[in-house]
């Protein structure tokens, strides 16, 4: 009968206010797969300053089990964490403990297993057998133990402590010199009990489990289901198996690649070998779980019956291509469906987020060149979404978004969106709409965040989430497509968990930019161009001194017209169409209309704005959509704070490729060039920069070094090199601390 703890009590131990967002929700699974009520947990999740009245009950409808479902083990595991230890009458997983559900780890049907015939070597060779088993299974400096002398007890033969001080290469040599006698290198031995073999190497001291040198085999083996059938699922489990012996009997020795690197490893992996074995239909002899267990040795007799290998390597080539594969076999990824059941019945596809251009739920790139504005057009599109107004050429859906500030202070980003609210002449309607999330000099690897992102933004009930800049919390080496595929996939779990869409901004690889593909100027591997939905890409346009003059004609225009707006009733009725092309004409009817003082002000406004117009620059943003068609470039004045769609039509027919750095390489260098001194101080600031990143989400405020070198993209002896130079650190076994 199964044994299981009683789950209440143990989330006694569990504060839900510790948990990141998926921890809490994994206890919601387990408790519902352990045959609790919603209200359980809804009445622990009340201790938690986040908790929402009704939350608990709605997600639980959601929890529709899978192949792979969380179970009580979660709560287990996450109640030690805490502190609890379970009492004598508690139920603990033993060698015979059943982990996981049914279904995990389920490899064959048992219904269609079909036995494979097990073939008696037809030329006889006791040397050979037992010399290759020897050579596939250990070194030839490594120490083997063997039992060749049994004792009797109720009519079975036992086995003695045997022969443990010689090694594989000496026994070896001996079998080649006998003459196909093996009794002269192993002594004689009972043919009714046959002899033994240990699989491990050992220390030539004994043959305990603490003699055992080399943790690198186990033995499966099972006497309960028919030797065909034993070969059969054997076979089709992939074991990693090194050598696999008939014993002569009932059984087949199967000696299989652990590859642990200590015995609690080792017991572990016998414990999840066992466990597949048993699910898959082979009982599994659990006595044989000791590392230095016997096994049966190849090449000799036992009751008329030869003990002889049947295979060797074959199966997965090790433990952990064995394991990956049978957890991929049982994972969570949903199964194939059939184009023509969904034919009648299509689903409905997310609605637009931003009108052709990104759906909700989907993930966006928004890539640059240094000074374009990148993050005044991520915030106008904060501030569009919030507002459900146009930004730049598209209007937008109305919602809640987070904005994640990776790079300005705290001040600087509260005070930028007011000045692009302004700039944008929008009233602040729905600033409720918008949570920004400061973490400048706090980020961390986007792996790290991700799952502490999903947290925050769980129950808030976001249309988008946008990330500022990306290279804050990339992870890996921006050039290699396997990593970035994997920094990548974690915008893929922010949607995914929170049904937001993503947006994000990355910065241009050097050189020129003109003459390339809008998929290929973003910096780093081209993974990501392809992995986003929408990527739109800003370019800049070289202006001359005609188009600033025409720009600040349109301006001054704009400006009057505004002016007069404010300050003079029916004032069209004086000034014709043709007037408001003109600055000049604007002028001379506006200081007729306006008195001496106004027409100060205005001057004085006019001046101002002409300024502003000559520190203009102008873009061009192209796009490379997934669900929609592709739009015609749209041209733009960065008008700062702000971006402005240029509706003239005077940006159109600029190319790009005529834009021309402003210095030249040299120039840049020589300015750039840096002393000793100032090179010594930056390390300093770096390092101090993201020791403090990481040790923020510490408790003891220490960091391992390993994430420290991670995070700066160095190695761990450039890090011990840098905790020296710098003075204000200690360092003991791989935890770092500030003095």
């Amino acid at each position: 009968m199964e044994q299981r703890y009683d789950l209440l009590e143990l989330i006694k131990y569990i504060n839900p206010a510790d948990l990141e967002y998926q921890e809490w929700v994994n206890v919601g699974m387990a408790l519902k797969e352990s045959g609790y009520t919603a209200n359980d947990w809804d009445s622990w999740s009340k201790a938690d300053s986040r908790y929402h009245h009704g939350e608990c009950f709605r997600k639980w409808q959601s929890f529709h089990g899978s192949s792979s479902p969380v179970t009580a083990g979660t709560i287990v595991q996450m109640a030690r964490e805490n502190g609890w230890e379970p009492k004598r009458n508690d139920y603990e997983l033993d060698w015979d403990g059943t982990i996981g559900s049914k279904e995990d780890m389920v490899v064959i049907q048992q219904g269609w297993v079909e036995g494979k015939e097990i073939k008696e070597p037809k030329n006889w060779n006791p040397v050979k057998e037992l010399t290759t088993y020897l050579e596939t299974l250990f070194d030839s400096t490594e120490n083997v133990g063997y039992v060749t002398q049994t004792w009797e007890k109720e009519g079975k033969f036992l086995p003695t402590k045997g022969c443990w001080d010689r090694t594989s290469g000496k026994l070896i040599q001996e079998l080649n010199k006998c003459n196909g006698d093996i009794c002269k290198v192993i002594g004689d031995y009972n043919d009714k009990a046959g002899a033994w073999i240990r699989f491990n190497p050992l220390d030539g001291k004994g043959v305990k489990n603490d003699n055992v040198s080399d943790y690198r085999y186990a033995l499966v083996e099972s006497d309960v289901v028919e030797l065909e059938k034993q070969n059969a699922i054997i076979r089709e489990l992939e074991l990693p198996i090194a050598c696999l012996v008939y014993s002569g009997g009932k059984s087949l020795h199967a000696i299989v690649k652990i590859e642990a690197t200590d015995y609690t490893e080792y017991r572990k992996r016998v414990e999840y070998l066992y466990a597949v074995c048993k699910k898959n239909g082979l009982t599994v002899d659990t006595q044989n779980k000791n590392p230095s267990r016997l096994s049966r040795m190849p090449g000799v007799i036992r009751n008329g019956k030869k003990q002889f290998l049947i295979d060797v390597n074959i199966g997965k080539e090790s433990w952990e291509e064995w394991k990956e594969w049978i957890d991929g076999i049982n994972d969570d990824l949903p199964d194939p469906e059939s184009l023509s059941e969904q034919w009648d019945n299509m689903p409905e596809l997310a609605p637009p987020l931003i009108d052709n251009v990104l759906r909700q739920g989907h993930k966006m790139l928004i890539a640059g060149p240094s000074k374009a504005g990148k993050s005044f057009a991520l915030i106008e599109m904060c501030i569009a979404i919030a507002e459900g107004k146009k930004w730049l050429d598209w209007k937008c859906a109305k919602g809640k978004v987070m904005y994640v500030n990776l790079e300005l202070d705290r001040a600087s980003c509260l005070h930028r969106f007011k000045d692009v609210y302004q700039a944008l002449g929008y009233e602040p309607q729905n600033l409720s709409n918008i949570d920004i999330w400061n973490l400048r000099g706090k980020s961390i690897p986007m792996d790290k965040l991700a799952p502490k992102l999903i947290r925050r933004a769980a129950k808030k009930n976001y249309i988008a989430i946008i990330i500022d800049p990306i290279y804050k919390v990339i992870t890996g080496d921006e050039n290699s497509a396997d990593q970035m595929a994997k920094f990548c996939n974690q915008f893929d779990k922010v949607c995914n968990e929170l049904g937001c869409a993503v947006i994000y901004c990355h910065h241009h690889s050097k050189g020129g930019q003109g003459t390339k593909k809008s998929m290929d100027r973003a910096s780093g591997s081209g993974v990501f161009a392809r992995d986003p939905d929408a990527l739109l890409d800003l370019i800049e346009l070289e202006t001359n001194d005609d188009l600033i003059l025409n720009k600040t004609n349109n301006v001054m225009c704009d400006v009057i017209v505004q002016y007069l707006n404010e300050k003079v009733d029916n004032w069209e009725d004086f000034i014709s169409q043709d007037d408001m092309c003109s600055s000049a004409q604007m002028k001379a009817k506006a200081e007729r209309l306006l008195t001496p003082a106004q027409w100060k002000e205005l001057t004085e406004k006019l001046t101002v704005r002409v300024s502003q117009v000559e520190h203009m620059s102008a873009w061009r943003v192209e796009g490379t959509l997934r669900e929609f068609n592709k739009f015609q470039p749209v041209n733009l004045w960065f008008d700062y704070p702000r971006h402005v769609v240029d509706k003239t039509g005077v940006l159109k027919d600029i190319n790009p490729d005529d834009v021309n750095p402003k210095q030249t390489w040299k120039k840049n260098f020589n300015k750039n060039k840096k002393t000793p001194e100032e090179r010594k101080k930056e390390r300093i600031q770096s390092l101090d920069q993201a020791f403090e990143s990481l040790a923020t989400f510490n408790e003891d405020n220490t960091v391992d070094i390993t994430s420290l070198a991670d995070s700066m993209g160095v190695t761990e002896k450039t890090i011990r090199n840098r905790l020296k130079e710098h003075g204000g650190f200690w360092i003991d076994e791989g935890k770092v601390g500030k003095k």
